[in-house]
């Protein structure tokens, strides 16, 4: 796990970013993008979780993936390159594989740039940007995110404390291990319970719902972050009108073509790459500076 630079950049940059990649992530399905998407999502996880955090991630999304890649060409019987036949003459296309491939590979990337979002957009980054707008909901959702880690926290320390006095659900009979889950799942409430009544206590001894109440702010824009907002909307716009102008054009029924070699669809391609990869290159930099600013020394 590393110190993430990006993390510190203004919550308007940090939110537009993962907009866009989530975005162009869901709707573009060319196969170069998608591997880049996916390349790139994995790459920030990496830094931002270490490579341990990653592969778990990946073992339990490994089943989806096969899932989905396995499951389409089953029910999807469209395209011209029939393998063979299947159940009551129902063609296997190598196109509907093809086409599995590439659904599974865009869910596994989305996912795990939805894991990055979590990281850096912490719950006063919500706030700060909805606070005003829709300060119910933004309130709502912070709280959400920092409810669930708190509360998969908390059933770990009930777990342990309910095996040390003899209360394991991972041993005895299904009748004693029901009654022990269901023993933790009541605690475990009740201190959610609790939790949400000290939690309303702490908000109306702050003055939260009054009115011209003021709140403060850390968020600054400053130079680097107008910076980063630049090369991300020029990113965006390019790949945008790259793929309305068919220069990343593909299909996969009822036969796979497109464009992979020309020099806009290079072009492009290039930059989804330079828009996926921003986060690690703002990282790089700074440690190269950091080590550049401490060799001095």
């Amino acid at each position: 796990m590393n110190r993430d630079t990006f993390a510190g950049y203004h919550p308007v940059v940090n939110f537009l970013y993962f907009l866009a990649v989530l975005g162009l992530g869901m709707f573009i399905m060319h196969p170069v993008c998608l591997g880049i998407s996916l390349v790139g999502a994995l790459a920030y996880s990496v830094y931002l979780k270490g490579a341990k955090a990653m592969l778990f991630q990946l073992r339990v999304m490994l089943p989806l993936l096969l899932l989905t890649a396995l499951l389409n060409p089953v029910f999807n019987h469209e395209g011209a390159t029939i393998l063979l036949y299947i159940g009551d003459g129902n063609p296997l296309t190598l196109e509907a594989i093809y086409y599995g491939i590439a659904a599974a590979s865009m869910m596994v990337a989305i996912i795990t740039w939805f894991s990055c979002c979590n990281v850096v957009m912490t719950s006063d980054k919500f706030v700060y940007l909805f606070g005003k707008l829709i300060p119910a909901l933004s309130l709502i959702l912070s709280m959400t995110l920092r409810f669930v880690p708190r509360f998969t926290a908390q059933i770990k320390v009930v777990t342990q404390a309910q095996r040390c006095v003899g209360r394991d659900v991972s041993s005895g009979s299904v009748r004693k291990r029901i009654h022990n889950g269901l023993t933790i799942l009541s605690i475990v409430i009740t201190w959610a319970l609790e939790n949400a009544i000290e939690t309303a206590d702490s908000m109306r001894s702050r003055g939260y719902g009054m009115a011209g109440r003021t709140a403060f702010s850390i968020y600054r824009l400053q130079r680097r972050d107008l910076i980063a907002l630049a090369a991300i909307v020029l990113l965006v716009a390019y790949v945008i009108v790259g793929y309305a102008t068919d220069g990343i054009y593909w299909q996969y029924y009822p036969l796979v073509s497109g464009e992979l070699t020309g020099a806009y669809s290079i072009s492009i391609f290039a930059a989804y790459l330079g828009l996926c990869l921003l986060p690690l290159l703002i990282n790089f930099g700074e440690d190269l500076k950091w080590k550049s600013l401490t060799s001095k020394i």
